[in-house]
């Protein structure tokens, strides 16, 4: 059967008292293969796994309580091997590798920032700041709103305006937080997000992280919605082995 794998932590007696549930309708038992130190998290791989809620909700489960414990190198969901001892290969291959990682990530986690522009409110806050702006749009509104290709000319000057605004906005919410983190990553910007930054911080710097990304908040929220995500597993920070 197919080896599905969570994770690698380092090896030591305390993963014997663990009882996790992994992936499929009727949850697998997660167990550990190990090799050099280190510990591949896996269980049996159903047939037909999918990405379901069920699914996807497990495997998170399994990495968080481990995050809470241990350091953990994260995999995303999905990643299946052909069976146990191909996953033992793999650790013994590049296992020097996997032990540097897991002790520069020994006790971090990683919190997922993105911040999106509330449409009607980053407009009203363009026109306010952009005198310029402001007053031709208030000049369009005298005449009746003015002609199609006036019309046109003032939407593209805004677009033009918000898109110049787009990199400043988004430092507002990036700066104060790379301040509380040893290391940063940026995302693609999906979803017309400002900005999709994942932070790595220790543990116990989370409480201090969340209220300062709390004042971020309340900072931005005429005009941004700002949305935190975390403690997670540090994914954004496992460094592929070079082959």
């Amino acid at each position: 059967m197919s080896t599905y794998v969570y994770g690698i932590v380092h090896d030591d007696e305390s993963l014997d008292g663990l009882e996790l549930s992994g992936v499929g309708r009727e949850p697998a038992p997660v167990r550990f293969v190990r090799a050099r130190g280190i510990a591949a998290v896996v269980s049996d791989a159903p047939e037909g796994l999918r990405a379901k809620r069920r699914d996807l909700t497990a495997h998170q489960e399994v990495l968080q309580e481990l995050t809470r414990r241990r350091g953990v190198l994260p995999m995303r969901f999905g990643v299946v091997s052909q069976d146990d001892d191909a996953v033992t290969e793999q650790l013994r291959d590049k296992g020097d590798h996997y032990s540097a990682l897991l002790s520069r990530l020994e006790g971090r986690v990683e919190f997922n920032v993105k911040a999106v522009y509330v449409e009607e409110e980053v407009l009203k806050a363009l026109l306010r700041d952009d005198r310029a702006l402001r007053e031709r749009n208030e000049s369009l509104r005298r005449s009746g709103g003015g002609t199609p290709a006036e019309r046109m000319a003032f939407g593209e000057r805004v677009a033009r305006a918000l898109e110049e605004r787009k990199g400043r906005d988004a430092a507002t919410v990036v700066r104060p937080l790379t301040e509380h983190a040893e290391r940063v990553a940026t995302g693609p910007l999906v979803d017309d997000c400002l900005t999709n930054t994942s932070f790595l911080l220790p543990w116990k710097g989370r409480e201090e992280f969340l209220r300062r990304a709390a004042t971020v908040q309340r900072e931005t929220d005429a005009y941004m919605d700002v949305r935190v995500n975390g403690p997670m597993p540090p994914y954004s920070f496992v460094e592929p082995p070079r082959n």
